[in-house]
């Protein structure tokens, strides 16, 4: 992991003995293992701060407790920038992701108001519906392949009903997702907003001058600071929801079928005593973390004996936090009886920005270890198909061929 840079392109302020060459888009054996890819990391030789010089160049805390301590702290590490992809930030300008404190925290109170746990409890049956009928219809089959079958269905079906658009939409919407968090180049990223804009323009307008029930009209109906939203600041904030629904969950949902086909004894534990799934969940999920954020420094801040310059970017990627062993103990075995807080691992973020989706998320993983496993056979991993992942902002599985008897 050493880097053959030219000296030249690396900043003054960084020492050589800080310097590696790490892609976050593209980590040696992502395809195969994304968790694996990451823990390379661990590596007594690569310092707790690093600077890789992929992507332009940035910083990529290896430590678990630098990971959440930075990721928790809006004060020095702004999420202005967004991503280290060049010029996502500036173009997507998301509310309230993007807005740092105070500013942040009136848009954020009225997002957590639309996404209130009563709200979340009445989807509920959605999610309970939606998910039975897909199982109905994938298990006389035998097999499927889990991601486009099932995963990249039910959450996003599930997110479009909060948002009151057609479900038929989900094939249009899900490309944009993607883009996001695993750009493959195809589109600029003033394409990608461009894309988001154009379809939620007639909601946005539509929910501004006549709210119903859904997500965005109980947002927008919150005043902020007394007075009404302005269309570009509801647009940024549809823009920014929408985004987030449309992935991160379709990844956590693969990461936990692909444990439990490799682990018959977890689906059998599961299966014999579906009182523990929650707790089940809540480990699953902590087990197998896919989200990274970039931060960028409002001010020169010394940390691990390095200083990082105000501008820098620095890349937090949540599975370093999870799978550190000064984090959790015996951090990569999942253990249904952990003693375990959601909110102390990093799975759905730490501090202001922490996830606001993060009930509804966990919601829909318990509903659907209770009824995949409850109507479902023992299943498996395809040894004929291999799974795939790719890595990314969040990082995914691409190809998840499960088989069942």
């Amino acid at each position: 992991m050493a880097t053959s840079a030219d000296p030249a392109t690396i900043p003054d302020h960084v020492p050589a003995d800080r310097v590696i060459d790490f892609d976050i888009f593209a980590p040696p054996g992502a395809d195969r293992d994304y968790f694996a890819a990451w823990l390379a990391l661990r590596d007594p030789a690569i310092p707790a701060l690093a600077w890789t010089t992929a992507n332009g160049g940035h910083w990529l805390p290896t430590r678990g407790d630098l990971v959440r301590e930075i990721w928790g702290d809006a004060g020095r590490f702004s999420s202005e920038s967004l991503a280290v992809v060049p010029g996502l930030g500036e173009v997507m300008e998301f509310i309230p992701l993007q807005l740092d404190p105070p500013e942040h925290k009136p848009f954020r109170n009225a997002v957590m108001r639309g996404f209130g746990n009563s709200h979340m409890v009445a989807m509920t049956p959605l999610v309970r519906a939606v998910t039975r009928e897909l199982i109905a219809g994938l298990k006389p089959q035998g097999a499927c392949e889990f991601m486009q079958s099932f995963a990249e269905i039910v959450p996003i079906h599930v997110f479009l009903t909060l948002i009151d658009v057609p479900v038929e939409d989900r094939a249009r919407l899900r490309p944009l997702g993607q883009q996001l968090t695993r750009p493959d180049g195809s589109m600029t990223v003033t394409q990608l907003r461009d894309a988001a804009d154009e379809y939620l323009r007639p909601y946005v307008e539509a929910r501004l001058a006549d709210p119903g029930d859904d997500l965005f009209s109980r947002i927008l109906s919150v005043p902020i600071e007394g007075r009404a939203w302005t269309f570009s600041e509801a647009q940024r904030m549809c823009r920014n929801l929408l985004f987030g629904g449309l992935d991160t969950v379709v990844a956590m949902f693969g990461s936990i079928a692909a444990h439990l086909a490799r682990n018959p004894d977890d689906q059998a534990l599961l299966r014999a005593d579906p009182a523990i799934i929650p707790a089940a969940a809540d480990e699953l999920m902590r087990r197998y973390p896919t989200v990274a954020v970039t931060r960028n420094l409002t001010c020169d801040v010394e940390m691990d004996g390095v200083t990082m310059k105000e501008g820098d970017l620095i890349y937090l990627a949540s599975v370093l936090h999870n799978l550190d062993p000064a984090s959790f103990e015996d951090p990569e075995r999942v253990d249904f009886t952990r003693e375990l807080n959601p909110v102390r691992h990093t799975t759905m973020g730490n501090g202001v920005h922490r996830c606001v989706g993060a009930g509804l998320a966990r919601m829909e993983a318990i509903v659907f270890l209770e009824e995949w496993l409850s109507a479902m056979p023992e299943f498996r991993l395809d040894p004929d198909r291999p799974a795939r992942m790719r890595a990314g902002n969040v990082g995914a599985f691409t190809e998840l061929h499960l088989r069942w008897d």
